[in-house]
């Protein structure tokens, strides 16, 4: 099979900044000429990068689709690019803007913008991966072998990540930002300060409000609490009594030790030791708290690594790969396929070893990374699974998945699990018999994926024998 090449573009709406990129993907056949195709991604050029834009909303909860649709328009012409060629691509939404039925609008103002979108609304946890992804965390961990973090300080929140290798293995999210005070940029006067800023501000008895002139000595006690907050997010200090105050939906369990971290987000290009003449050119805080965040004990205590990427630590595209699934190796029942743009929750390997019950807390606890808004859509649970397994092994793996995605359950989403290794037809047997009567499900094996993947189920083929399975791949740059 000859080389070929698609274009893809991937958009990031997220709380305070919108951005799109274009590239070019090489895609390449790595199978013999007599087996099925296996597509990969040989090659990624990104070809245009737009302008960052604040992103634009009908009010503080909803997307204006239609300015969306326009920038887009926009965007394409000043890269030259025909629409009709555009093959892929990918909507990330973040943030406040992380909202279900924005998800519907953007899609529907973008149908025609992309021969296949993948829209991912994602909450502060998904955010995390997405973004520790684009910095390049996973990478950094897998080549120096220990724990990586990636902290996202963006415009509203702080997401933070923990790699182990390509196994996320914890995430956090706090209420930290470059803008949760904005400075008019010409007299320096505030113009709005966060709820969350708002309450600290009466607490330490300070006198700043909306009208207040902002200088870097009338910040420093607020800059002060927000970055030993982020310190004590990755276990450094002594905790803040205004920790709990600031954290967005929980912090990271701390019961390991993060050697080396990456920063991004638009506060991670702030992170300057010097201080630039027009501290306000941003309207923000940004630069003062990406300069206290420079100097303060992170970098002395703890490896940075430079970032992939910093505010476009954001998604590029989507690729592809194909794979077949053999017939002796797959479960599932009639009539819930096709399944499209189904997100991917991959298990960590410590997290399959562990007994049943250690083992459906972490699948409950993962299954929230995709909860938006406390609206839950559905997930395919990913597991590397045993090259050998026991009964018991099959049984302890059935028992976990039935009870940690109870939640789905509940919903009556039919139920699909994917695993690396060959035991799918055992494994599917034995979910079979634990799950309700007639309940829906699929269980395939020797698919890869990651977490922040996207599959595609396709109607059985070859009488039954086989699943088309399409793995949707998030790339970064």
């Amino acid at each position: 099979m000859k080389d070929d090449t698609i274009l893809s573009v991937g958009i990031d709406l997220g709380t305070s900044t919108t951005q799109l990129v274009l590239s070019r993907l090489t895609i390449k056949n790595f199978a013999s000429a007599f087996s099925v195709p296996r597509i990969n991604i040989s090659k990624k050029e990104v070809i245009y990068k737009s302008d960052i834009i604040f992103t634009p909303l009908l009010d503080q909860q909803t997307i204006d689709a239609e300015a969306i649709r326009h920038f887009v328009a926009a965007q394409y012409s000043k890269a030259g690019i025909d629409k009709q060629k555009i093959q892929m691509g990918a909507v990330i939404i973040t943030g406040e803007t992380a909202r279900k039925d924005n998800a519907n609008l953007v899609t529907e103002a973008l149908s025609g913008y992309a021969g296949d979108f993948v829209v991912a609304t994602a909450g502060p946890d998904l955010e995390s991966i997405i973004a520790g992804k684009g910095a390049g965390t996973n990478i950094a961990s897998k080549k120096s072998r220990h724990y990586a973090a990636n902290v996202d300080v963006g415009g509203g929140t702080s997401n933070l990540v923990v790699f182990d290798g390509d196994d996320v293995l914890d995430t956090a999210c706090f209420d930290i930002g470059g803008r949760l005070i904005k400075v008019d940029k010409k007299t320096h006067k505030i113009t709005y300060i966060s709820p969350k800023v708002t309450q600290l501000i009466t607490q330490l008895g300070l006198s700043l409000a909306e009208g207040s002139q902002a200088s870097p000595e009338t910040l420093a006690p607020i800059i002060q609490v927000l970055v030993q907050v982020l310190e004590n997010s990755i276990g450094i200090g002594e905790r803040s009594p205004y920790y709990d105050m600031f954290i967005t939906n929980h912090g990271l369990r701390l019961d390991y030790v993060i050697p080396a971290l990456t920063f991004s987000g638009g506060v991670a290009d702030c992170l300057q030791e010097n201080l630039p003449v027009d501290i306000f050119k941003y309207g923000d805080i940004g630069l003062l708290l990406g300069n206290a965040i420079r100097r303060s004990e992170i970098f002395k205590q703890k490896e940075v690594i430079h970032s992939l990427e910093t505010i476009r630590a954001t998604v590029v595209g989507a690729g592809s790969h194909t794979t077949d699934v053999s017939g002796s190796t797959i479960s599932y029942t009639n009539g819930i396929l096709p399944i499209r743009n189904l997100p991917i929750l991959k298990m960590a390997r410590q997290d399959e070893a562990q007994d049943v019950q250690p083992l459906a807390a972490s699948i409950k606890e993962k299954i929230n990374w995709y909860r938006v808004q406390n609206e839950l859509s559905n997930v395919a649970l990913a597991f590397n699974g045993l090259g050998n397994p026991h009964f018991s092994d099959i049984q302890r793996y059935a028992a976990g998945i039935v009870a940690g995605a109870a939640v789905l359950i509940e919903k009556h989403e039919p139920l699909i699990i994917l695993v690396h290794e060959d035991m799918a037809k055992a494994l599917g047997h034995s979910l079979f018999a634990q799950l309700p009567e007639h309940y829906p499900f699929v269980c395939i094996d020797s698919v890869k994926v990651e977490n922040g993947d996207y599959i595609d189920l396709g109607e059985p083929i070859a009488e039954g024998s086989v699943l088309p399975v399409i793995v949707k791949t998030l790339i970064f740059g």
